[in-house]
């Protein structure tokens, strides 16, 4: 059976930074998971005494505290700089833009409407920053708060989401408002990973999909391995695959979260290829 690899896969630049940071800093605490992989979190914590707290409180005084890759509530964040702590923020700077963008279209007096998921961390920080933002994952959910929607609106995407949703989003407000101010703010390596899971996915016969499931990108891109290459599963680690998935088939095709380290691509690899001829 050939094993191919999707031509963009794995760790974004925003994770490699944050993966970066937390090593240059032993000892310390992050705030909320730093991204969504068990695996890697358990790597930091055994190698360099990275450990992981969810509440204020928990912050120990005199010590260092990391900021989440998704970002944190605006909130949360003054008051963990107001502690006796060092703060080492390794917020993604393509989280940072939108939190940007919808403090200061908030300032300016537009509605903000975000399209994501609300109970997703990045979204959560984003939110923090706009007033009275809405949050939606479709049209319709967006049609329902309409009436409460200034002329004025500006919108912002989860990074992680698929592009062609935003873009429905974005029509159906312009369609209905005034000014629209639209942002970009979708990550280009959700993109091109996504694009290239896609292409891959429509020629396996069965397709791997590696990351956290917790995690949105990696249930986007499942999403779309699914549409295209029915015999498609998602795993955290190696530990999870089975046999039977591969009987049969000619070509494994295997892609990546943006949270997903190496180090794991390669052992689900390897133990692919010793159980499989």
């Amino acid at each position: 059976m050939e094993i191919r690899l999707a031509k963009s896969y794995g760790f974004c630049f925003g994770v490699k930074r944050a993966i970066k940071i937390a090593e240059e800093s032993p000892n310390s605490v992050t705030f909320g998971p730093l991204i969504h992989n068990k695996n890697e979190i358990n790597r930091l914590k055994e190698r360099y005494n990275v450990g992981l707290v969810e509440q204020i409180e928990e912050v120990p005084d005199g010590g260092r505290v990391v900021i989440r890759t998704h970002g944190i509530p605006k909130d949360k964040l003054t008051l963990l700089r107001q502690k006796s702590v060092e703060v080492i923020d390794a917020t993604c700077p393509f989280v940072t833009k939108p939190q940007e963008i919808v403090e200061q279209m908030s300032d300016e007096g537009y509605s903000v409407v975000i399209f994501g998921d609300s109970n997703h961390p990045e979204i959560k920080g984003v939110m923090s920053y706009a007033k009275d933002p809405i949050v939606v994952l479709s049209v319709d959910e967006l049609r329902t708060h309409l009436p409460s929607i200034k002329e004025k609106v500006a919108t912002v995407a989860q990074t992680t989401r698929k592009f062609e949703e935003y873009q429905k989003i974005v029509a159906f407000l312009m369609g209905h408002k005034k000014e629209v101010r639209v942002f970009n703010t979708i990550c280009n390596a959700t993109f091109e990973n996504q694009d290239a899971a896609r292409e891959l996915s429509k020629e396996a016969d069965v397709m791997i999909v590696i990351g956290g499931k917790n995690s949105s990108n990696t249930k986007q891109l499942y999403n779309i391995c699914k549409e295209n290459c029915p015999d498609s599963y998602l795993i955290e680690n190696a530990s999870e695959l089975r046999p039977e998935w591969f009987e049969g088939k000619k070509m494994c095709g295997i892609t990546a979260g943006a949270s997903t380290p190496n180090w794991i691509i390669e052992e689900v690899i390897e133990n692919i290829k010793k159980n499989q001829v």
